[in-house]
């Protein structure tokens, strides 16, 4: 993976490493494990509970992750494609490993992007990463050999770059370990400016994306989607 954009040196084993939240970010994520869910969890549960009653065709090509998948008009993006919108907003990678009967059936390909809630909850890196590495084993399971991209968390504001460098260099050095047809794909080349922040023509928040944001996504993403729905 490419570091230029945020300048980070990799550790010798990623996956172990541990994050160094600031103060406020401390403050802030006991409300978010707590306050959080009461705020969104009727939401995810309505949203969830219509995944169950559609069960996805086969050969679609599938993005799972939280609000910033949600938020994406996929069906727009990549018109006459068979591309499945599975975000939920205000998930965590746990959510995510919960609900994915209803995500998966034959798909022709799988992006996932999700973790930034974890930081913003103050979840350790070592469980996000057994999330995540049992997301892939998951899905796996279910759908065999299915080309899978494991996307790279967005950069946000300064308080979580640090930290969401680390988390992507713990993702690369899983998919490193995972079989051929899971890959990383880092979107920060895209997304990032010079100081490794989510560019503000980007975004209002710092965190979502507009319509520019999704369409420099949309850019990275359309190869992958295009091989995947070809076969090739």
């Amino acid at each position: 993976m490419s570091d230029r954009r945020t300048g980070s040196t990799p550790v010798a084993d990623p996956t172990s490493a541990e994050f160094s939240p600031d103060l406020v970010r401390r403050l802030i994520a006991p409300l978010a494990r707590t306050i959080g869910p009461r705020l969104l969890g009727g939401g995810q549960r309505m949203r969830a509970s219509q995944f169950a009653e559609l069960p996805p065709a086969p050969g679609q090509v599938v993005l799972l992750g939280d609000s910033i998948t949600e938020y994406g008009l996929w069906q727009e993006w990549f018109s006459g494609q068979p591309v499945l919108n599975r975000g939920i907003s205000g998930e965590t990678s746990a959510d995510l490993l919960r609900r994915l009967d209803s995500a998966l059936h034959e798909p022709a390909g799988v992006f996932l992007l999700i973790g930034t809630n974890d930081l913003s909850a103050g979840i350790s890196l070592a469980e996000i990463v057994r999330n995540v590495r049992a997301l892939i084993d998951e899905i796996e399971r279910r759908a065999p050999g299915t080309p899978v991209f494991v996307q790279s968390v967005m950069p946000r504001t300064a308080r979580f770059h640090d930290d969401i460098r680390l988390l992507n260099h713990a993702y690369l050095a899983l998919v490193e370990a995972a079989p051929a047809h899971v890959q990383y794909l880092d979107l920060w080349p895209a997304l990032a400016d010079e100081q490794g922040l989510l560019r503000s023509a980007f975004t209002e928040d710092g965190l979502h994306l507009g319509g520019a944001g999704y369409a420099a996504w949309v850019d990275v993403l359309r190869p992958y989607v295009t091989k995947m729905l070809n076969g090739s």
